[in-house]
């Protein structure tokens, strides 16, 4: 079954020969961008998403290229175009940088009409009506690896692409609206991330890289994308890769860059499944102690209630943890439980803090102003628990409603 339906996808899927390879193109902008000619400052400014993308379609033989404007040089897109000759262009977009990347495409349409322009990332996710009405060809809801390789093949066919789960496709007589697939439940086996794309826009390329260590959130917060994205699709959401791929992954990184000593390891909060945090830690350590130069590393922690965080932060020493970083966000109890949907007291934030010091690890607090309904005495809260902290550095940022979102309904309303 093709329109609006579930195609069997293994056959797109399989090795492709590379005669039949095709050039693909990603976009991606950065606002806060570090200069114009090297946008990126390192290696933690990398975007997944398209890396992951970028690599399981190098697996399957096809060749792909990158290209960061601002909104200073977004006419050298253009010249990338010309050069590379790809016969798929990929977007990717938060809400603020959506115009942007309209103007961008809008642009290459005058020019090279012929390319299929897609769209994906967090807006094109949650708001892909927004992109419908613009020069895109398609739109990726959700996750894309598999989606956009059997886009790849369909292209490659030489047909009009049709019937690709994740995808939201126009056609001579319309929208296509296909539905989702559930959300890749084993992580490993994914590739690891195409990081060599990111090179040429990188002022530091022997900066500090970050290691993906899952996907998905556990928790609702209300200014957060991940409630609205755990909906997009079945399967479960929250998903973590093996211990055992993210070493090797570090390692792949330790032969490409010997001298590395500090590695980001992303994920919503290392503290969601203890067991596994332990187990990866373990893991950590007997790499470390194989290495002339060890690993150093840092990672979020989100503070549920009540919680013995003694054995997590003993095993984050253990394996050369140096800091954790922690959300606070505010201080006042009333706007985490009413607003945020944050079910912690700060009596909780401070002993986790406490115990993270006493294990000799360094902690940053994130903390949010601006959040709808905050008074002056909510905002002194915050101040306050964050001074009986003494962090050792944190991050403070005004809260922007993200369209998609609970609080940004909420935002609307009044």
């Amino acid at each position: 079954m093709r329109r609006g339906g579930r195609r069997d996808t293994r056959a797109a899927c399989g090795p492709i020969d590379r005669r039949d390879a095709m050039r693909v193109l990603f976009i991606h902008s950065e606002e806060d961008h570090y200069s114009v000619e090297k946008p990126l400052e390192g290696h933690e400014r990398m975007q997944f998403g398209i890396s992951y993308i970028s690599s399981l379609l190098k697996k399957h033989g096809h060749e792909t290229r990158l290209v960061v404007p601002t909104r200073e040089n977004g006419h050298i897109v253009a010249g990338h175009v010309r050069d590379f000759d790809p016969g798929l262009i990929c977007f990717t977009s938060v809400y603020t940088g959506f115009e942007f990347m309209t103007e961008v495409a809008r642009e290459l349409k005058d020019d090279f009409g012929d390319r299929f322009m897609l769209i994906g990332g967090p807006h094109a996710s949650l708001m892909p009506g927004d992109c419908l009405d613009g020069p895109f060809d398609g739109v990726c809801v959700g996750e894309g690896e598999y989606a956009t390789l059997e886009l790849v093949a369909q292209l490659e066919d030489g047909g009009r692409p049709s019937g690709i789960p994740n995808m939201i496709l126009k056609n001579a007589s319309g929208v296509e609206v296909n539905e989702p697939r559930p959300f890749l439940a084993d992580l490993d086996t994914l590739p690891f991330p195409d990081r060599e794309m990111w090179l040429p826009w990188m002022s530091n390329v022997y900066s500090r890289p970050s290691v993906l260590l899952g996907r998905g959130c556990p928790f609702q917060c209300t200014y957060c994308c991940n409630h609205a994205l755990a909906r997009l699709a079945g399967g479960k959401y929250v998903r973590l890769r093996s211990p055992e791929n993210v070493v090797e992954e570090i390692l792949d990184l330790k032969s490409a860059y010997p001298y590395m000593s500090e590695v980001y390891l992303e994920v919503e909060t290392l503290g969601f499944n203890q067991e596994w945090a332990i187990r990866l830690c373990g893991l950590l350590e007997e790499m470390n102690r194989d290495l002339e130069i060890p690993v150093a590393f840092g990672s979020n922690l989100r503070v549920t209630p009540r919680s013995d965080y003694e054995e997590l932060f003993e095993a984050f020493k253990r394996c050369g943890f140096r800091f954790i970083n922690i959300g606070l966000e505010s201080g006042s109890d009333r706007v985490r439980r009413e607003v945020l949907k944050r079910n912690y007291s700060n009596r909780d934030i401070i002993d986790a803090v406490a115990s993270a010091k006493r294990h000799g690890l360094e902690v940053g607090m994130y903390n949010l102003i601006g959040i709808p309904g905050e008074t002056r005495k909510d905002f002194s809260e915050t101040v306050k628990v964050t001074r009986a902290c003494q962090p050792d550095w944190f991050l403070l940022s005004v809260f922007y409603p993200y369209p998609g979102t609970e609080l940004h309904g909420k935002c609307q309303e009044q």
